[in-house]
């Protein structure tokens, strides 16, 4: 009640703590498989706000984690207060720079049908629902990653609350070390409360998604093969084998290519030869409608996934995936990598280089806790089937509960990132999803 009566008198968003009503609800992360047995959540009212909760938890001892919304919360909130950041709502969109500047609540929705007009888009995944903030935090995998790399690279500036409570805006210019660890390294570093990043030319783009009967998962992975071995930069192929419960089990591809309807058509051609499509809604995209190609759930919902990169996709990949029963896994996921991921950027953050060509990505509900173990002890399987298949490390951007920064990083990034670390939060006033020195 102390810490309730305290936070009330400083801070003019909402404080909540256990008991009060509206706790339950304001703790709990858009993955509802994950626990956060938080202290207290203060929802701030703006960037001030959370500059004093900084404060006043440097002096009270106490750590705060951010978390807009929680679609990749780790479960790592035990005994701390939770920062919502959703009020952070501000966006501007400058057309004629193509920069825009979103506050730390704005999702990627909001920011693609605020630049769809414009003939811009910005870096966004396939959720609509996903705050940019975090997304781009953890670095950010798009469906133009192979065009422009991962969103934290288009980032021109970000607004900040250190761990001592003071704001301040991060550039390459003004703060290169802290700026670095930003652009890929997650929020272990500052409170962001804004980030202001350039926007890319969308005057076109094509997509959508092919449905066939699992039956044909053989030959639409085959074709993915052969398209993805010579696709330009601009095209972005995703192959999927779903079985949801007491549903058929269906193969489909999702496609998003950065150009025109013809060419798009033209190098997707080899799909129309596996025939009898139970759906087909590729066509011309407004940027505002890119949520639409996978149309994935925007509700909150109990779930368990799991990443890896892979060398490549040969035969034996291909049993591992297709010829084995997946369950309690409902989805199996193949995205094409390459391109500007692939490729050294002496200005970027710790995200890339990636060498891997392919993301493999597996999902199962999680709706009790017997299921969401078996869901993960079959995750661990398909890992220790690939082998020597599966890369060395993991995108940040896709780590899942249970699992730790290190994996996301190479051996150098790593100890650089820890030191910056050390350096800005001696005494670990700000926590991440996935903390550095854990």
């Amino acid at each position: 009640m102390i810490l309730h009566n305290e936070l009330r008198s400083v801070i003019r968003g909402k404080v909540l703590v256990a008991g009060a009503e509206g706790f339950e609800q304001a703790r709990r992360p858009w993955n509802r498989a994950v626990e956060q047995p938080v202290r207290a959540v203060v929802e701030a009212a703006d960037a001030e706000d959370v500059a004093t909760l900084i404060r006043y938890a440097r002096l009270a001892g106490l750590t705060v984690t951010t978390q807009p919304s929680g679609h990749g919360a780790s479960g790592n909130a035990a005994d701390l207060i939770l920062l919502r950041t959703g009020h952070l709502d501000e966006l501007h969109i400058d057309p004629n720079t193509r920069v825009a500047r979103a506050g730390a609540g704005v999702s990627w929705g909001g920011v693609l049908q605020a630049a769809s007009p414009y003939g811009l888009t910005g870096l966004a995944g396939s959720s609509p629902a996903v705050t940019v903030t975090g997304y781009t935090l953890g670095g950010g995998l798009s469906w133009f990653s192979r065009k422009h790399g991962f969103a934290s690279s288009s980032v021109r500036a970000f607004e900040v609350v250190d761990a001592v409570g003071a704001r301040a805006r991060v550039t390459a210019e003004s703060d290169p070390e802290l700026f670095w660890a930003l652009r890929g390294g997650g929020g272990d570093f500052a409170v962001v409360t804004a980030v202001e990043f350039d926007l890319h030319p969308a005057p076109a783009l094509y997509g959508g998604r092919v449905v066939w009967s699992g039956e044909r998962a053989r030959e639409v992975f085959e074709v993915f093969r052969e398209i993805t071995f010579d696709a330009p930069d601009e095209l972005s192929v995703w192959f999927n084998r779903v079985r949801l419960p007491q549903a058929p089990p269906l193969v489909t591809l999702d496609v998003t290519y950065l150009g025109e309807e013809g060419d798009g058509r033209a190098l997707l051609a080899r799909l129309d030869k596996i025939g009898d499509a139970l759906s087909d809604s590729r066509g011309p995209v407004a940027v505002a409608d890119l949520g639409a190609v996978t149309a994935e759930p925007t509700d909150p919902a109990p779930a368990r996934s799991r990443a890896e990169l892979l060398t490549g996709l040969d035969d034996a990949v291909a049993e591992i995936l297709l010829d084995t029963p997946a369950e309690p896994v409902v989805g199996i996921q193949l995205r094409h990598l390459g391109g500007a991921l692939a490729a050294a950027r002496p200005d970027g953050g710790p995200s890339g280089p990636v060498a891997e060509p392919y993301l493999l990505s597996t999902f199962g509900l999680a709706l009790n806790p017997e299921l969401s173990a078996a869901v993960g002890a079959r995750q661990r399987r398909y890992a220790e089937e690939l082998g020597e298949r599966v890369g060395g490390r993991k995108p940040y951007t896709m780590l899942a509960a249970g699992e730790r920064a290190a994996a996301a990083f190479t051996g150098p990034d790593l100890d650089r990132l820890r030191a910056i670390k050390r350096a800005r939060d001696p005494h670990g006033v700000i926590r991440a999803n996935f903390p550095v020195l854990s």
